[in-house]
């Protein structure tokens, strides 16, 4: 008895097409011929002109892969380039009568390399890569060596490079790149100005480029798998919070007060994405007081510090300026009040976390950090008469909750803050992703690795059942979690900026249409002053 054919996926990545120019090219990549159909398309924009004109009828995706020449001086020889966006002449190429396939072979790669060489004609024209991010990452997770930026599709090899900004250059992708249906260019560089085509050593250069071509078919395999439409369902409220607002918004005040440099102790909020920008406008980090020059002005980050710090600073006659947020302050002022009681204060949180160091330093005597139940089923005190208990704010509710409740059965006497200690914004992030987890395939939470409650959000999509990532940007995302995803939610820690989540959105554009809405559970209206020393 026969066994029937599973039906075909409408979204199948069969109906994703490899397109090569260079026969060497369609060599190398030859076993990616098992998860998309390869395409020979030659050499040249009107050999490309003439299969774009084919596959409009039969391709669900098109991705370029070949062999390239290199613009820019940063971009090397065996090194790979990812087109974010193509540059096209202006003049179209009218595709043949009879659709020519059938390209050069062999030492064309080294004669006539229409991708490998130099080639002539001024970009007037653009059209953008947008998936091209997120296949970049999964280059760079293979190894590679990998630049993202725009390629200049060109009619002619010629001796004098393009001046346009390109970091690369190739005959085919602008043709190719009329498909109308999600694109992408990967181009394996084998000349560059330093090592022009025409000259000793392009053999070595382009077998190492072929190399370099094969090592990137994984990747490009996992591109055409994360092909298809798409539902984004974003969590709200999602990204900044007030605290998170109010600390990055007070370096910015200082630059503009005091004028660069401004210290700032530690990452300012946790991520590297806002580090990055504020640095790149004159804020200088430091791990410690002693590194700040005296007499300089000195940000404390938003997760606060201790006692003994803010001394430092000050025996440094350095300009002050808190940028701690008020609901990890409420903490550090609730464990002064029971120190003052003679209570012995667990602190539900994380050891490591710098918020909990801050906060254990107002009275390291008598403050007991506990970061689990069991620690909580552990613990002992001075007197279990006189015992109470603060959170580091950034916890996950559930967990924090279940913490607490360990203590509270063991010391009947425990006092408790007045109000919760978990700031509204992790409560609110969290419950946003605990409501859309169960309607979607995947869960992204835009985040650092260093940001708890990023990472608490990534706990409680799990503990929903549904698996979640945690990315600093779209670069982090894997394709291979993409494929067969149809239902995506997105969301992000306290500390990530929103323009990630929106590249993310747009970056999933380029693999497919994608339909976006959004969960909101409450609005968020909380602003903080900012220090006084700023305003």
């Amino acid at each position: 008895m026969s066994r029937a054919t599973p039906a075909r996926a409408p979204h199948d990545i069969s109906h994703a097409v490899l397109c090569t120019p260079l026969r060497v090219e369609q060599a190398a990549l030859s076993r990616a011929g098992r998860s998309m159909r390869l395409v020979h398309t030659g050499m040249g924009p009107r050999r490309a002109a003439a299969a774009a004109s084919v596959l409009a009828t039969s391709a669900e995706a098109v991705l370029v892969a070949g062999v390239g020449g290199g613009l820019a001086p940063h971009v090397h020889p065996g090194e790979v380039v990812v087109a974010s966006e193509i540059r096209a002449e202006n003049a179209p190429h009218p595709p043949s009568s009879t659709p020519e396939l059938v390209g050069r072979a062999g030492s064309a790669l080294l004669s006539n390399s229409a991708a490998g060489g130099r080639l002539a004609g001024c970009a007037l024209g653009s059209v953008e890569v947008p998936s091209a991010p997120l296949l970049a990452g999964a280059l760079r997770r293979l190894g590679l060596r990998v630049h993202l930026g725009a390629v200049s599709s060109v009619s002619r090899i010629a001796r004098t490079p393009g001046a346009d900004g390109a970091l690369a250059v190739d005959m085919e992708s602008a043709q190719l790149a009329t498909v109308g249906v999600p694109f992408a260019v990967v181009r394996a560089i084998v000349d560059t100005p330093a090592h022009p085509l025409w000259r000793l050593g392009t053999l070595h250069r382009g077998m190492s480029a072929l190399r370099t071509l094969r090592a990137c078919r994984p990747a490009l395999e996992w591109w055409a798998g994360a092909i298809g439409p798409r539902e984004v369902l974003l969590a709200a409220p999602r990204s900044f919070c007030a605290g998170v607002a109010r600390a990055i918004d007070t370096v910015h005040q200082a630059l503009r007060r005091y004028g660069a440099p401004v210290y700032v102790r530690r990452q300012i909020v946790h991520n590297a994405h806002v580090v990055g920008e504020l640095a790149e406008l004159g804020a200088v980090f430091v791990d410690e007081v002693e590194q700040v020059p005296a007499g300089a002005v000195l940000v404390f980050a938003a997760h606060g510090v201790s006692p003994a710090v803010r001394q430092d600073a000050y025996a440094r006659e350095l300009t002050v300026i808190d940028a701690t947020c008020p609901l990890v302050s409420k903490v550090h002022t609730e464990i002064r009040r029971y120190a003052r009681q003679e209570n012995t204060v667990f602190l539900i949180g994380h050891p490591d976390h710098e918020e909990v160091q801050g906060s254990l330093g107002e009275a390291p005597q008598d403050v007991i950090v506990v970061p689990d139940a069991d620690t909580a089923a552990r613990v002992q005190p001075r007197d279990p008469s006189r015992v109470a208990y603060t959170m580091q704010t950034t916890l996950a509710v559930d967990e924090a909750e279940e913490i607490a409740g360990i203590l509270r059965e063991r010391f009947p006497a425990l006092s408790a803050p007045r109000t919760d200690d978990i700031c509204y914004a992790t409560t609110n992030r969290q419950r946003a992703v605990r409501a859309i987890a169960s309607q979607v395939d995947l869960v992204l939470v835009v985040g650092s690795p260093n940001s708890s409650n990023s990472v608490r959000l990534v706990e409680v999509a799990q503990r929903e059942g549904v698996p979640a990532y945690l990315v600093d940007d779209v670069s982090d995302i894997d394709l291979r979690w993409l494929r067969g995803t149809r239902r995506l939610g997105i969301t992000a820690g306290a500390s990530a900026p929103p323009h990630l989540v929106d590249q993310i959105v747009h970056c999933l554009g380029g693999l497919g249409p994608v339909r976006v809405s959004e969960s909101r559970l409450v609005e968020e209206d909380v602003t903080f002053a900012l220090p006084r020393e700023v305003v």
